[in-house]
């Protein structure tokens, strides 16, 4: 018996001794606990880390990613499960990692060293070495385990950074380099903003053979995309107009769409838009599907309609939890990376068996060639539309997939994303009013969870309560959904609970002229929206929003000053800034405040967002006639809506 005992001991011994457990283990973030059983003595970014490398003098390894990241993964398998390279980063080295989505002001801060040094933007997995002062000596993406052509492997590259660290003139040499690199100069930047320049930059970026405003890969850019349709009304150029919707349409119809279960994944590795990175992401899906509302108050084109009934559903099925939603859904699952969301060939055939349509569809879809991404088939359609029988092929393809692992889904209730969702299920009402109703108690939710002591905080996971105090994004992104809660029910308790927000961001982010991050204010508020809108860049929309609906100059005036320092700090031209560049065109051009009594506003609302000037709000008040107003005058006063539309148009285009 002793002997079956001491056999089975010594069997499961090397069980025993893979399994590790590090200081992330008592973390909340779902990326940390990823890494909470890593041979890598992980520690969460914090006082200990670096109080804990000048006690043993060693560099900071930095990692920056977040749960739902295709190369962070690969990088964790390849190395930082490996016991080789583990050994290496705790002996020579203090490892930190931070989830870039509950930390958003340091990776910020990484992010804008990593593009001034290199002259281009960074990504996700962001490694770095710093000294215990968190001085920065290199910078880079992902790290292979061996050297490879594209990059330095682990293997040689820790060991070289570990003689660098002790060698102080090479050191002092490295963090200087890195420290006072700066943006390459545009010589192409616009001195003299103006309407005509911003159409002109954003004219250039745009690419008409493949539409969008990548070069090798494609990002759908939502603040651009916004951007270019406000010009596009400004200014009356068809020429904007039809790029704007040609994207749309090739955006809903190509692969970086889910043709089967509805939203956008979060960007396409090719010009094409044809195969994406298959996660899918909440703010994403927040930014999108409002410029298909908007398409679809312009056109009433069908196409549109669905995505935006798609991709909601999708979220209602996938993300939803207590009338709020989690962050992200991996692009992985054990059969690989997309395996949920493509198909193989005989699924596809099993599809459209008994479809009358086959043939138009296999045309449509390029099926008539073979698989397209890793021996599977990932659905684009390479027509202006939906073909016919499409839809009785996609249930088909839902009955499939049903089968089908759905990929991780990354758990955290994001403020400042949950509030975009929110403000974006008031937009939706358009097509369904019950999209208010939905947005009505997620906002309620957020507020019961998020909203303590009058304290908005940042984000937290299931059943914990928030513990992060809020960052400059939650605020901005909250205030914007209490805006758009006014505007659907002119409850004017969610105009002074903007005010009273709006107030407690100005005391706790803004300093002589300068928006930042965090309340610590040390890390500027930075203005790139390629992501999702940049937090400043929409705090300053709100600002304008409320100098209107509230007809203060002084609101007035504190955008003015906000867009002052933002304008004279860009690097760029402002186009590459399209939500900033939005603002300043609100502030230019002017917001109308469209009043009426509350019954003949809800009764022409849609008439009211289909209206082709893209700055319009509306205030609820006791007049029986509809008043439009600029923030100093009322320059028009009608009974009948179109004649005042006519009017808006007449002043304002």
């Amino acid at each position: 018996m002793k002997l079956i005992i001491v056999t089975l001991f010594f069997s499961l011994f090397p069980l025993f001794a893979d399994t590790f457990t590090n200081a992330l283990i008592d973390e909340t973030s779902p990326y940390l606990q990823q890494h909470a059983h890593n041979p890598v003595n992980w520690m969460p970014w914090g006082k200990a880390a670096f109080i804990k490398a000048k006690k043993e003098n060693k560099p900071i390894f930095l990692s920056i990613g977040y749960a739902t990241c295709h190369w962070c993964h690969v990088m964790e398998k390849e190395s930082f499960t490996k016991r080789k390279i583990a050994a290496l980063l705790n002996k020579y080295f203090i490892p930190v990692k931070v989830d870039r989505e509950e930390l958003p002001q340091i990776d910020a801060l990484y992010q804008r060293i990593y593009k001034s040094y290199y002259g281009h933007s960074g990504g996700w997995p962001l490694n770095l070495f710093l000294t215990p002062q968190k001085q920065v000596f290199y910078i880079t993406t992902y790290i292979p385990t061996k050297t490879e052509s594209y990059a330095e492997g682990f293997t040689t590259l820790l060991p070289k950074m570990n003689a660098l660290y002790n060698n102080k003139l090479r050191l002092k040499n490295a963090i200087e380099e890195i420290a006072h690199a700066a943006p390459k100069e545009n010589k192409n930047v616009q001195k003299i903003l103006t309407t005509q320049s911003l159409v002109d930059s954003i004219q250039k970026m745009y690419d008409t053979d493949y539409p969008g405003f990548g070069t090798s890969k494609q990002f759908p850019e939502a603040a651009k995309i916004t951007l270019l349709l406000d010009l596009a009304q400004l200014t009356k150029n068809k020429k904007l107009a039809k790029e704007y919707f040609t994207l749309l349409d090739t955006m809903a119809l190509r692969g970086i769409y889910d043709q089967v279960g509805g939203g956008f994944f979060r960007y396409s590795v090719d010009r094409e838009w044809e195969i994406p990175h298959f996660e899918k992401m909440l703010y994403t899906q927040a930014d999108l599907i409002v410029l298909y509302v908007r398409g679809y108050a312009l056109s009433h084109k069908r196409l549109y309609k669905d995505v935006v009934q798609e991709s909601i559903a999708m979220l209602q099925k996938h993300f939803s939890w207590h009338n709020l939603y989690f962050s992200a859904s991996d692009a992985d699952t054990k059969k690989g990376e997309g395996a949920y969301f493509t198909f193989t060939p005989k699924e596809i055939d099993a599809a459209l068996k008994y479809n009358v349509h086959e043939d138009d569809i296999r045309d449509a879809l390029g099926l008539v060639i073979e698989e397209n991404f890793h021996e599977r088939v990932h659905l684009n359609f390479y027509t202006n539309t939906r073909p016919k029988g499409f839809y009785y092929f996609q249930k088909a393809l839902r009955e499939i997939q049903s089968k089908h692992t759905y990929p991780f889904i990354d758990k955290k209730i994001n403020t400042a994303w949950n509030a975009m969702m929110i403000a974006t299920l008031y937009k939706a009402a358009y097509i369904d009013e019950k999209y208010a109703k939905m947005a009505d108690k997620s906002l309620f939710a957020l507020e019961q969870m998020m909203l303590r002591k009058q304290e908005l905080y940042h984000q937290t996971i299931p059943n914990h309560q928030p513990q992060q105090k809020g960052l400059l994004e939650d605020y901005a992104f909250f205030i914007a959904a209490l805006l758009a809660s006014y505007e659907q029910s002119y409850d004017i308790a969610k105009l002074q609970e903007a005010e009273y927000l709006l107030a407690q961001a100005k005391q706790r982010f803004y300093k002589s002229g300068v928006w930042y991050l965090s309340s610590k204010k040390q890390i500027k508020a930075g203005v790139n929206d390629k992501y999702y809108t940049a937090a400043v860049s929409k705090m300053v929309q709100n600002i304008i929003r409320i100098a209107v609906l509230k007809e203060s100059l002084r609101y007035d005036k504190f955008a003015q000053k906000s867009l002052n320092t933002l304008q004279n700090e860009l690097p760029y031209k402002l186009a590459d800034a399209p939500a900033l560049a939005r603002a300043y065109l609100m502030h230019k051009n002017g917001v109308v405040l469209l009043k009426s009594k509350k019954s003949n506003l809800l009764q022409n609302r849609k008439k009211i967002q289909a209206i082709e000037y893209p700055y319009i709000m509306t205030r609820a008040e006791h007049y029986d006639d509809f008043l439009a107003c600029d923030l100093r005058q009322c320059f028009a006063k009608e009974k009948n809506l179109e004649k005042i539309i006519f009017l808006i148009y007449k002043k304002k285009i």
